[in-house]
């Protein structure tokens, strides 16, 4: 019995960092260095492509869920390669008319690397300070001019 619960420790330590994002109408779990095929992206290859729409992100220690999305969270990929995934059969039949329709389908999908999951806290921090301080100083002068 221990050493079920360490291999579930040992599978959850590699695990540390991971984001759950949107892209293409999907949400996907993404971690780092592993590879995924998303729909079609206007891109080519080794082109770095940067996701804004992180819904939740887990470090080392915390998770951190987003209202609808985490602030200042950022997903690297690259794009690998463009291929197409595997061709589907739609077959529709209304009975006793003959009517028949059989059409296939092959989606065109994007294979994409996750370079980084990033949090840029330093940047808005510092510029959210600077304008409440502008907003501050231009109502003071003006309420004590009236």
């Amino acid at each position: 019995m221990t050493n079920s619960k360490n291999s579930s420790n040992n599978s959850s330590e590699s695990n540390e960092l991971y984001a759950i994002a949107e892209t293409s109408g999907q949400q996907f779990w993404f971690e780092v260095n592993r590879y995924y095929d998303i729909d079609r992206l206007n891109a080519k290859e080794k082109d770095k492509i940067t996701l804004e729409k992180v819904l939740v992100l887990k470090d080392k220690e915390s998770i951190t869920i987003g209202k609808p999305y985490v602030k200042d969270a950022k997903i690297e990929l690259e794009v690998i390669s463009h291929k197409r995934d595997k061709k589907i059969l739609v077959y529709k039949m209304r009975p006793k008319k003959k009517t028949r329709r059989k059409m296939g389908h092959r989606q065109e999908l994007t294979r994409v690397m996750v370079k980084s999951i990033t949090v840029g806290n330093s940047v808005p921090k510092s510029s959210s300070k600077k304008e409440t301080v502008k907003k501050e100083t231009k109502p003071k002068s003006e309420k004590s001019k009236n």
